[in-house]
């Protein structure tokens, strides 16, 4: 994880490139077409439409600054080089809370992709954190904001 950039999988880096070709190529026609409309309406100065198209203009045009710069310093994770055995970036952990009995499964990627609806968690988070290095059969303790919670990988894959 050493280095300058934004870890993305191939996934993550694809999907961020696919939202950066829609919006400059669709939805930027689409609002401009929203602020040619409005425009024919009169008086802009005290025109809502208008002034709601252009704020979706300029939310679209920094979300697409934001999509090139963090493509621009995107690194691909190469499965390849992933220490195997071990939980790094990649990496999914199955755990076992040692307290519930609870399995859980955690994919550990950049903040990028982190969504923990769908059990992907940044590796800057405690959870994360307190897991990188440690291999199957390791039981760690992790502080997270509730507390200590004691865990033990089952399987690395």
């Amino acid at each position: 994880m050493s280095g300058e950039g934004i870890f993305l999988t191939k996934e993550g880096y694809e999907k961020l490139t696919k939202e950066l070709y829609y919006l400059k190529t669709v939805r930027r026609r689409e609002i401009s077409k929203e602020i040619k409309e409005a425009r024919e309406h009169g008086d802009i100065s005290e025109n809502a439409e208008y002034e709601a198209a252009k704020e979706k203009q300029a939310f679209m045009e920094t979300r697409i600054l934001q999509l090139e710069t963090k493509l621009s310093q995107a690194r691909i994770i190469d499965d390849k080089r992933i220490p195997k055995g071990r939980a790094y970036l990649g990496a999914t952990v199955l755990l076992r809370d040692l307290e519930s009995g609870e399995e859980l499964s955690y994919t550990l990627l950049g903040g990028d992709e982190a969504d923990s609806s769908e059990g992907k968690i940044s590796v800057h988070s405690p959870v994360a954190k307190g897991l990188l290095g440690h291999k199957a059969g390791d039981r760690v303790e992790i502080r997270v904001p509730a507390g200590i919670r004691k865990y033990k990988i089952l399987k690395i894959s």
